[in-house]
């Protein structure tokens, strides 16, 4: 590779973990190049797997500000760079590891904070995004009906005693006390 095409290649892949949100370095030594092909499917549209050489890479995760990769780069290396929902890619990254034991998983970065290997498989486990705030808007929706139910007992409880009272007196009023009536004095 002349010195140009290496140039040109750390700065694109400079520009590429400038642009992630998350950055996932595996080993995909014994992989076919068919399950590449489906490897590359499974972590959707918002993800590029690329195979890549450890010390261009290595060089252009400097220039980009991360340095908590630099053990990383070892043996055969592809990187997955995740422009969209990081969770979906993990997901489909541990999907095809379960699969294929050939992927491994060495660890990565998510919006520039480094992150193990575990740490992206319990990022897998994490819902998707439109069901976490669909949570949270029904979290919210209860917290607003249990106020205004709040908000509204005393004055049915008001409305249920004035009723009650109305029935009684309709009813004759028995039990009721009788109303004093002013003494004369004589």
């Amino acid at each position: 590779m002349a010195r140009s095409d290496k140039a040109a290649a750390v700065a694109e892949l400079t520009d590429k973990f400038r642009n992630s949100t998350a950055a996932v370095l595996t080993e995909y030594r014994g992989l076919t190049v068919t399950q590449l092909k489906e490897l590359r499917r499974s972590l959707g549209e918002d993800a590029q797997y690329s195979v890549v050489k450890n010390t261009l890479t290595k060089i252009a995760a400097n220039e980009a500000g991360i340095t908590s990769l630099d053990d990383l780069f070892t043996g055969p290396t592809a990187v997955a760079f995740v422009s969209g929902d990081p969770v979906t890619s993990a997901k489909g990254l541990r999907d095809f590891a379960k699969d294929n034991p050939n992927l491994i998983i060495k660890g990565g970065v998510l919006d520039g904070k480094a992150l193990s290997a575990d740490e992206f498989k319990k990022l897998a486990d994490v819902e998707p995004r439109e069901v976490l705030l669909a949570k949270l808007a029904g979290g919210m929706k209860a917290s607003m009906v249990k106020a205004a139910a709040t908000f509204q007992a005393p004055l049915t409880k008001f409305v249920r005693t004035a009723d009650a009272l109305r029935s009684k007196n309709e009813q004759g009023g028995a039990g009721t006390p009788a109303p004093v009536e002013a003494e004369t004095a004589e």
